[in-house]
Protein backbone atom coordinates (compact mmCIF):
# COMPACT_ATOMS: atom_id res chain seq x y z
CA UNK A 1 0.00 0.00 0.00
CA UNK A 2 2.78 2.40 1.18
CA UNK A 3 4.69 1.30 -2.26
CA UNK A 4 1.71 2.65 -4.54
CA UNK A 5 1.30 5.80 -2.49
CA UNK A 6 5.04 6.56 -2.96
CA UNK A 7 4.91 6.15 -6.38
CA UNK A 8 1.71 8.54 -6.76
CA UNK A 9 4.01 11.26 -4.90
CA UNK A 10 7.10 10.16 -6.87
CA UNK A 11 5.00 10.34 -10.30
CA UNK A 12 3.33 13.71 -9.51
CA UNK A 13 6.78 15.47 -9.40
CA UNK A 14 7.72 13.87 -12.73
CA UNK A 15 4.31 15.46 -14.57
CA UNK A 16 5.79 18.31 -16.59
CA UNK A 17 4.13 22.00 -15.34
CA UNK A 18 4.37 23.05 -19.02
CA UNK A 19 2.41 20.35 -20.21
CA UNK A 20 -0.27 20.96 -17.11
CA UNK A 21 -0.40 24.53 -17.85
CA UNK A 22 -1.80 24.18 -21.65
CA UNK A 23 -4.11 21.91 -20.24
CA UNK A 24 -5.83 23.56 -18.09
CA UNK A 25 -5.28 26.85 -19.66
CA UNK A 26 -7.44 25.26 -22.90
CA UNK A 27 -9.78 23.96 -20.66
CA UNK A 28 -10.26 27.50 -19.18
CA UNK A 29 -10.32 29.68 -21.75
CA UNK A 30 -12.68 26.93 -23.29
CA UNK A 31 -15.19 27.75 -20.45
CA UNK A 32 -14.99 31.23 -20.77
CA UNK A 33 -15.25 31.79 -24.12
CA UNK A 34 -16.96 28.46 -25.91
CA UNK A 35 -19.83 27.73 -22.89
CA UNK A 36 -21.87 25.74 -25.35
CA UNK A 37 -19.24 23.36 -26.80
CA UNK A 38 -19.06 19.92 -25.16
CA UNK A 39 -16.17 18.13 -23.82
CA UNK A 40 -16.31 14.55 -24.34
CA UNK A 41 -13.91 12.35 -21.82
CA UNK A 42 -13.08 9.03 -23.57
CA UNK A 43 -11.16 6.06 -21.49
CA UNK A 44 -11.29 2.10 -21.45
CA UNK A 45 -11.67 0.39 -18.17
CA UNK A 46 -10.20 1.29 -15.36
CA UNK A 47 -8.83 4.44 -16.69
CA UNK A 48 -12.40 5.08 -18.15
CA UNK A 49 -13.61 5.20 -14.47
CA UNK A 50 -10.86 7.86 -13.72
CA UNK A 51 -12.34 9.15 -17.00
CA UNK A 52 -16.01 9.88 -15.49
CA UNK A 53 -15.39 11.10 -12.27
CA UNK A 54 -13.39 13.68 -14.34
CA UNK A 55 -16.16 14.30 -16.60
CA UNK A 56 -18.81 14.46 -13.31
CA UNK A 57 -16.31 17.00 -11.96
CA UNK A 58 -15.97 18.84 -15.29
CA UNK A 59 -20.14 18.85 -15.13
CA UNK A 60 -19.94 20.10 -11.72
CA UNK A 61 -17.89 23.10 -12.64
CA UNK A 62 -20.67 24.08 -15.60
CA UNK A 63 -19.14 22.47 -18.67
CA UNK A 64 -21.12 20.19 -21.05
CA UNK A 65 -19.33 17.00 -20.08
CA UNK A 66 -20.09 13.73 -21.35
CA UNK A 67 -18.61 10.59 -21.49
CA UNK A 68 -17.79 8.24 -24.12
CA UNK A 69 -19.79 4.92 -24.46
CA UNK A 70 -22.82 6.69 -22.30
CA UNK A 71 -26.06 6.53 -24.33
CA UNK A 72 -26.68 10.41 -24.77
CA UNK A 73 -23.23 11.62 -25.87
CA UNK A 74 -23.91 14.44 -29.35
CA UNK A 75 -21.81 14.61 -31.62
CA UNK A 76 -18.51 16.57 -31.30
CA UNK A 77 -17.29 19.39 -33.93
CA UNK A 78 -14.03 22.30 -34.14
CA UNK A 79 -15.64 23.67 -31.23
CA UNK A 80 -15.41 21.04 -28.83
CA UNK A 81 -13.14 19.10 -26.79
CA UNK A 82 -12.06 15.61 -26.27
CA UNK A 83 -9.76 14.33 -23.57
CA UNK A 84 -8.40 10.55 -24.09
CA UNK A 85 -6.95 9.05 -21.09
CA UNK A 86 -5.00 5.74 -22.27
CA UNK A 87 -1.73 5.13 -20.12
CA UNK A 88 -0.31 3.34 -23.13
CA UNK A 89 -1.50 5.58 -25.83
CA UNK A 90 -2.77 2.82 -27.95
CA UNK A 91 -6.06 1.22 -26.60
CA UNK A 92 -7.31 0.88 -29.75
CA UNK A 93 -11.01 1.96 -28.88
CA UNK A 94 -9.68 5.26 -27.69
CA UNK A 95 -7.36 5.69 -30.45
CA UNK A 96 -10.17 4.96 -32.98
CA UNK A 97 -12.69 7.41 -30.34
CA UNK A 98 -9.63 9.85 -30.81
CA UNK A 99 -8.83 9.83 -34.69
CA UNK A 100 -12.59 10.55 -35.08
CA UNK A 101 -12.93 13.55 -32.41
CA UNK A 102 -9.65 14.71 -34.89
CA UNK A 103 -11.44 13.82 -37.88
CA UNK A 104 -14.47 16.10 -36.47
CA UNK A 105 -12.03 18.67 -35.61
CA UNK A 106 -12.10 18.89 -31.85
CA UNK A 107 -9.52 19.78 -29.86
CA UNK A 108 -7.86 16.76 -28.62
CA UNK A 109 -6.13 16.19 -25.33
CA UNK A 110 -3.97 13.25 -24.64
CA UNK A 111 -3.33 11.73 -20.92
CA UNK A 112 -1.18 9.59 -21.05
CA UNK A 113 2.69 7.72 -19.86
CA UNK A 114 3.63 8.07 -23.89
CA UNK A 115 3.79 10.82 -26.00
CA UNK A 116 5.14 9.29 -28.53
CA UNK A 117 1.98 6.61 -28.76
CA UNK A 118 -0.42 6.75 -31.48
CA UNK A 119 -2.49 8.89 -29.64
CA UNK A 120 0.22 11.41 -28.37
CA UNK A 121 1.28 11.77 -31.59
CA UNK A 122 -2.68 12.79 -32.95
CA UNK A 123 -2.96 14.91 -29.95
CA UNK A 124 -3.49 18.92 -29.51
CA UNK A 125 -1.93 18.64 -26.15
CA UNK A 126 -0.56 16.15 -24.33
CA UNK A 127 -0.31 15.52 -20.53
CA UNK A 128 2.51 12.59 -19.69
CA UNK A 129 1.26 10.76 -16.54
CA UNK A 130 3.73 8.08 -15.07
CA UNK A 131 2.47 4.71 -15.01
CA UNK A 132 3.34 1.67 -16.44
CA UNK A 133 7.36 1.40 -15.99
CA UNK A 134 7.64 -0.79 -19.45
CA UNK A 135 6.03 -1.37 -21.98
CA UNK A 136 4.44 -5.60 -22.27
CA UNK A 137 4.64 -7.27 -25.36
CA UNK A 138 1.05 -6.61 -25.70
CA UNK A 139 0.66 -3.17 -25.00
CA UNK A 140 -3.10 -3.18 -26.08
CA UNK A 141 -5.15 -2.99 -22.66
CA UNK A 142 -7.49 -5.54 -23.71
CA UNK A 143 -5.08 -8.04 -24.99
CA UNK A 144 -2.97 -7.80 -21.89
CA UNK A 145 -6.24 -8.08 -19.43
CA UNK A 146 -7.43 -10.95 -21.18
CA UNK A 147 -4.16 -12.46 -20.94
CA UNK A 148 -3.77 -11.55 -17.24
CA UNK A 149 -0.50 -9.90 -17.78
CA UNK A 150 0.53 -8.01 -14.73
CA UNK A 151 3.79 -6.39 -13.62
CA UNK A 152 5.71 -5.66 -10.00
CA UNK A 153 4.32 -3.42 -7.60
CA UNK A 154 0.91 -3.08 -9.14
CA UNK A 155 -1.18 -4.80 -11.34
CA UNK A 156 -2.05 -3.79 -15.45
CA UNK A 157 -2.86 0.06 -14.75
CA UNK A 158 -2.85 0.70 -11.76
CA UNK A 159 -0.19 3.22 -11.21
CA UNK A 160 -1.27 5.24 -14.33
CA UNK A 161 -4.47 4.95 -13.17
CA UNK A 162 -4.43 5.88 -9.86
CA UNK A 163 -1.61 8.94 -10.71
CA UNK A 164 -4.18 10.47 -13.07
CA UNK A 165 -7.11 10.22 -10.42
CA UNK A 166 -5.15 11.95 -8.51
CA UNK A 167 -3.81 14.47 -11.39
CA UNK A 168 -7.13 15.03 -12.56
CA UNK A 169 -8.53 15.90 -9.15
CA UNK A 170 -5.66 18.34 -9.01
CA UNK A 171 -7.02 19.91 -12.39
CA UNK A 172 -10.69 20.28 -11.08
CA UNK A 173 -9.00 21.73 -7.92
CA UNK A 174 -7.38 24.40 -9.83
CA UNK A 175 -10.06 25.14 -12.50
CA UNK A 176 -12.21 25.84 -9.32
CA UNK A 177 -9.46 28.86 -8.64
CA UNK A 178 -9.29 30.12 -11.65
CA UNK A 179 -13.17 30.01 -12.92
CA UNK A 180 -13.92 31.05 -9.02
CA UNK A 181 -16.28 28.67 -8.07
CA UNK A 182 -16.79 27.56 -4.71
CA UNK A 183 -17.40 23.86 -2.91
CA UNK A 184 -21.21 25.41 -2.97
CA UNK A 185 -21.18 26.26 -6.99
CA UNK A 186 -20.46 22.63 -7.40
CA UNK A 187 -23.35 21.18 -5.01
CA UNK A 188 -25.78 23.10 -6.65
CA UNK A 189 -25.01 21.54 -10.22
CA UNK A 190 -24.53 17.89 -8.07
CA UNK A 191 -27.24 15.30 -8.39
CA UNK A 192 -30.03 15.95 -6.13
CA UNK A 193 -31.96 12.74 -6.92
CA UNK A 194 -29.92 9.80 -5.46
CA UNK A 195 -31.20 6.81 -3.92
Amino acid sequence: MYDLAEFVIRAAQLIKPDQVEKMIDTLENFYKNNRNGKVLVMGAGRSGLVGRAFAMRLLHLGYNAYVLGETIVPAIGKNDLAIAISGSGRTRLILTAAEAAKEAKATLIAVTSYADSPIGKIADIVVEVPGRTKYSQFEDYFARQILGITEPLAPLGTLFEDTTQMFLDGVVAELMLRLKKTEEDLRQIHANIEL
